[in-house]
């Protein structure tokens, strides 16, 4: 804790140097996992990477109280021998403690827990003067808006069942659920893993059980999955956005040999080193949309026909309501309501527009969209509203200028300052020529992605199942 308790008075301590200088900055972790431009490097920054550790996990309270660089891997590794997970457990490994809590994380088990911040129940703050406090839920206005500690579930707990649904294509569509067992396989049966590189991809694996020719009609198929080879099946491939790799390489064929040959590059954190590092991020849509169950239809109609983006991602969520940067949904006038607490998640993962000017354009069609039906988009990846719509869409920002006044934050990048691009400069952007050319952008992504080692995280993680 000492460690700790220094590393935080050395933030504070630049936090409120650069508080009484009025200078503006962003906050930099050390990892990202969002698809948004990066700021320029001239933009002033507090390094926070250092807090990356689990403090301390308590299994009489069961509480985990951790940093919040600490990804998901490392938290399941530090709970796993104790007979706990956290409630929520987001589904790359890479994705950490502070930027779920922050960055409104949810996965499967969400439909029953609510976004991994409602799992937290205590947050050290440096705020933006450089007081630093401690704030529990409930502990006064504004409440928590950045990452601490995580609560563990019971792993034993029969009750912590998991639901999702991931859309195949037009005609095809798996409903995940999962039910936390102590029992092992019987005879004849194996343990499925997803973490080893000649294990197939989840959403292969799933798609190919339940094909059609499988006859599954009557009794669904079931595997018997570790609990982390469970919460992190989607890190290789990174659900099915993967297969685009080879989709770009085309002349690599997307087989399992070289889905086993090229493995150290085909996980999430090593994925994201690539995609920014390529600059094909410029490209590619990576949208989570919160929709109304109601309208999900249309909005699925809407994707299909527009951009033709297969598999999708459905997952439901408790709703939360505003006043909120959390996305959630409305109906639109007309529409009968049927789901009082719920909404859904949908994934939107593709190839967009290789025109700058005309991936802006589809973007903006889809925000367009997504509100007309009700629904709300999640900040991390690209967002090109302008001012007025954008505070419109969270009820003025009236609410959010008095918590910035209240807790001395003027001087600080609004949320939208933060989230928005722009969709002009976007539109007119022009990548090196050199990037430009397939396949030498993306060569160049996997050699950032290289430099960043990363690829030893998976090797060396602890989590995986070993008979």
């Amino acid at each position: 804790m000492e460690r700790h308790k220094a590393a935080v008075s050395k933030i504070a301590s630049t936090v409120r140097s650069l508080f009484a200088a009025r200078e503006p900055y962003r906050i930099f972790h050390g990892s990202t996992n969002s698809t948004r431009p990066r700021p320029s490097a001239s933009s002033r920054t507090v390094d926070i990477s250092a807090l990356h550790n689990v403090l301390a996990v308590d299994t009489a309270r069961r509480v985990a109280l951790v940093e919040p660089n600490v990804p998901m891997d490392k938290l399941v590794e530090a709970t796993l021998p104790h007979g706990l997970v956290p409630p929520v457990v987001m589904e790359f490994p890479g994705i950490t403690a502070g930027g779920g809590f922050a960055g409104t994380a949810g996965e499967s088990s969400s439909f029953r827990h609510g976004f991994f911040d409602e799992t937290v129940n205590r947050v050290e703050m440096v705020m933006a003067d450089g007081e630093v406090l401690e704030v529990t839920p409930g502990g006064g206005e504004g409440g928590f808006v950045s990452g601490g500690g995580g609560r563990g579930g019971d792993a034993g707990d029969d009750d912590a069942v998991g639901g999702a649904v991931d859309g195949g294509a037009e005609d095809h569509g798996v409903v995940v659920t999962g039910q936390l067992t102590d029992e092992m396989p019987t005879a004849g049966e194996k343990v499925q893993t997803f973490s080893g590189p000649w294990d197939p991809w989840f959403y292969l694996h799933a798609k190919e059980k339940t094909a059609p020719e499988k006859g599954v009609a009557g009794a669904a198929p079931v595997d018997y999955v570790p609990l982390a080879e469970y919460l992190f099946r989607y890190d290789r491939g990174g659900f099915w956005v993967g297969a685009a790799a080879f989709q770009y390489f085309k002349f690599v064929p997307f087989t399992r040999f070289f889905r086993w040959f090229l493995d150290d590059f085909l996980h999430t954190r090593m994925m994201y080193r690539a995609l920014h590092g390529s600059g094909e991020s410029a490209r590619f849509v990576v949208q989570d949309i919160a929709m109304p169950f109601e309208t999900t239809e249309r909005f699925v109609d809407y994707t299909s026909s527009e951009l033709d983006i297969w598999p999708l991602w459905l997952c439901p969520l408790k709703k939360r309501g505003p006043p909120t940067f959390h996305p959630f949904t409305t109906l639109p006038e007309g529409v009968e309501k049927k789901e009082e607490d719920m909404m859904l998640n949908v994934g939107v993962w593709g190839w967009g527009p290789s025109d700058s000017a005309e991936f802006v354009k589809k973007n903006r069609e889809l925000e367009n969209k997504v509100r007309e039906l009700g629904g709300m988009k999640w900040l991390y990846a690209h967002t090109y509203y302008p001012q007025d719509e954008f505070w419109s869409m969270y009820g003025g920002r009236g609410w959010y200028d008095a918590l910035r006044e209240k807790y001395n934050a003027k001087t600080l990048p609004t949320v939208w300052d933060k989230v928005h691009v722009d969709p002009d400069v976007a539109g007119k952007k022009k990548r090196h020529w050199l990037k430009k050319q397939p396949p030498l952008g993306g060569f160049y992504g996997i050699y950032k992605s290289i430099q960043s080692k990363d690829y030893m995280k998976h090797r060396r993680a602890l989590w995986k199942w070993k008979d």
